[in-house]
């Protein structure tokens, strides 16, 4: 596995457009996502173990930041060719398996991925009510162990912090996570076993 972290926010960057399909048949953009007070971006995917560690978590967060004006998407921006646990179809069943309360998306030539930076899964990108980068940081420092003990939800105190404010947290924690599988002339960068 290729442990990879995730760089410095970089505040006020402007959230780039998407359109990819979802596990639920339909076309998504980046104006269909995003909520009136912010949008929390996710690249992850369904074999990582570190994704897998959280998902409860994310189901939990991103269901109470809807409270708040945030709307979360995710996005699974992996080879799916050499890791075929990530295909469109296994998608549908973690999405439904899950009760994921937020689109997720199948970036299938990985320019999303490629427009966004992202590095790993999970990675996190929050933004504002302008769709400008506020956050960057991870869900909380249970890292790949699926702790449910009492941890700070970093991601969730910033994304309401966000709601609130429009400007997130100066201090942020990298996410940590497995390196996306790049496609690269029908091989895929990175290839690792998890």
């Amino acid at each position: 596995m290729v442990r990879t972290e995730t760089p410095v926010c970089d505040f006020g960057t402007p959230a780039p457009n998407f359109s990819l399909p979802g596990v639920d048949g339909k076309v998504w953009s980046l104006e269909d996502c995003r909520g009136p007070n912010g949008l929390l971006v996710m690249f992850i995917c369904n074999h990582c173990p570190y994704v897998k560690a959280i998902n409860e978590k994310l189901v939990r967060d991103t269901n109470e930041l809807k409270k708040y004006g945030i709307q979360s998407v995710a996005i699974m921006p992996n080879d799916t060719e050499y890791y075929p646990e990530d295909s469109l179809e296994n998608m549908q069943r973690v999405a439904a398996e899950m009760s994921y309360p937020f689109p997720y998306l199948l970036d299938e030539t990985q320019a999303v991925a490629r427009a966004y930076g992202a590095v790993c899964t999970p990675d996190f990108f929050g933004y504002n009510n302008k769709l400008e980068l506020q956050y960057r940081g991870m869900l909380d420092q249970s890292g790949k162990n699926p702790d449910h003990g009492d941890v700070r939800r970093d991601l969730y105190l910033a994304m309401k912090q966000i709601a609130r404010t429009g400007i997130g947290p100066r201090e942020q924690v990298p996410s940590i996570g497995c390196s996306i599988k790049w496609r690269n002339d029908g091989v895929t960068q990175g290839m690792d076993t998890a």
